[in-house]
């Protein structure tokens, strides 16, 4: 499948949770149930998929977690916060990079509209 097909894909499920849950909530309540909409898609999904650092080329006891890494493709970036910050989509660009993944998305919850709290990274 390819990278478009997810991004759909996951933008639509997230606009099913928003519909029902609305925002307001904790992100480890989205997190939850957009993974269960997209598995009920038929979507491979890991939650908190640990991605190491490796930095000139020593592998450092630190790692990062993923929110959600959909068909070990997309990569998703939960937030509910009031205002997502330029730091917001720093990290996600960081996470792409370290995990050599080439698509993400930033979603946050905590907005009226969910159309205006999506945003797409390509590394």
């Amino acid at each position: 499948m390819d990278y478009n097909e997810i991004t759909k894909a996951v933008v639509s499920a997230s606009f099913e949770v928003h519909k029902n849950l609305g925002p307001g909530l904790l992100e480890s309540v989205y997190q939850k149930c957009l993974i269960q909409e997209l598995r009920l898609k038929g979507f491979e999904c890991r939650e908190n998929a640990p991605v190491k650092v490796v930095y000139k080329g020593v592998e450092l006891e630190k790692c990062f977690f993923i929110d959600v890494l959909v068909n070990e493709q997309v990569l998703i970036e939960l937030k509910a916060v009031e205002l997502v910050l330029p730091v917001h989509k720093a990290q996600l660009l960081s996470y792409l990079k370290l995990s050599n993944k080439k698509i993400g998305l930033l979603i946050n919850f905590n907005v009226p509209l969910l159309k205006d709290g999506i945003t797409r990274c390509i590394n």
